[in-house]
């Protein structure tokens, strides 16, 4: 009995490992050459409602040994995100690019489909820069529950990282925000966390902190 216990934990073990392999290969640009990681983004990326260097970039980048840059503008939608992909990505020699939007696209009653269609052409233009491409979600429960299902498909169409509900501990618990919406500095601390959990597995050793 023994024996096939150990032969089973052995089987799921190699099992577990074979999947995390092959989800790692899926992700285009794993082996990206740039020196940037670029959070691309609105007033969550921005960092609205605490200090300049609280914010969840500033925090992400204590964990990092790479330059983390934060390209967030509060009141952005994926409009606006879409004019300055070029000047705020694209030249700024990016490993990786991490892309939060949706909320004003949502509360401007931008139509999905073109919320969808702009974040394909931001993923597309990132990937043939070199970069790998993560979707940072913000949906919470029901709350734009239609973003979180189309981003994911967009994710998984164009081989990028996805990383459901960053705002996830922080959107119903009033002493992680600032206000209605945006954290504070615990909750950006928590979307940090909640960010380098998701993007950990496909960065290379070196460029994780030991901190």
């Amino acid at each position: 009995m023994r024996i096939n216990r150990l032969l089973v934990i052995g089987l799921l073990s190699y099992w577990v490992i074979g999947l995390a392999g092959c989800a790692k290969r899926d992700i285009k640009n794993i082996d990206s050459k740039g020196r940037n990681i670029i959070c691309f983004g609105d007033s969550i990326t921005f960092g609205y409602g605490v200090n300049p260097g609280e914010d969840y970039p500033s925090m992400l980048a204590k964990k990092l040994n790479v330059p983390v840059i934060n390209a967030g503008i509060d009141g952005d939608t994926s409009i606006e995100a879409l004019r300055r992909l070029e000047a705020d990505v694209l030249s700024r020699d990016p490993l990786l690019v991490i892309v939060e939007f949706g909320g004003n696209d949502f509360l401007r009653n931008v139509p999905l489909e073109t919320t969808v269609r702009i974040m394909r052409e931001i993923v597309d233009s990132a990937q043939k820069k070199g970069a790998m491409v993560a979707i940072a979600d913000i949906s919470a429960g029901m709350f734009m529950r239609d973003y979180r299902v189309a981003l994911r498909e967009v994710a998984k169409e164009k081989g990028a990282i996805f990383i459901p509900s960053i705002l996830s501990g922080i959107i119903t618990n009033p002493s992680m925000k600032s206000d209605f919406l945006h954290p504070n500095v615990p909750g950006y601390k928590l979307v940090a966390e909640n960010i380098l959990r998701s993007i950990k597995p496909y960065l290379n050793k070196e460029i994780i902190s030991k901190n």
